[in-house]
């Protein structure tokens, strides 16, 4: 099952990491791992480094997905956001934010809301 889940992720996280490129965004890394956690996207958008959490359901029964990157979620991105830039050498003053790709539906059916901005630093 758990195998599954994580193909099934891979296969959505593609599908956000083309959309944010054809939106003129250069993705950087994917599925970003350090000892603070996991980040699906770090794309660049001009100057600001984006750091993109992808939450995929099938329909609307489970909820929003976007809804599942909650405030315990958000500050794991935000300390493994902190780790990387820091890991990369880059100055604190680099613009950054945080944004969220929620998809629901399958194949002509799918729904992508990209959410810019979604939460900020803590």
């Amino acid at each position: 099952m758990k195998r599954n889940r994580r193909e099934v992720g891979s296969r959505y996280e593609e599908k956000a990491a083309a959309y944010l490129t054809e939106q003129g965004l250069t993705v950087v890394e994917r599925n970003y791992r350090c000892r603070t956690g996991e980040i699906d996207i770090i794309a660049r958008d001009g100057p600001c480094y984006v750091f993109c959490e992808v939450k995929y359901r099938c329909d609307q029964g489970a909820g929003d997905p976007a809804e599942a990157v909650d405030a315990r979620k958000q500050q794991v991105i935000f300390r493994t956001a902190v780790l990387y830039m820091h890991r990369q050498g880059l100055p604190e003053d680099t613009p950054c934010r945080f944004d969220v790709i929620a998809m629901t539906g399958v194949g002509e059916a799918l729904r992508l809301r990209w959410i810019r901005d979604a939460f900020g630093g803590f």
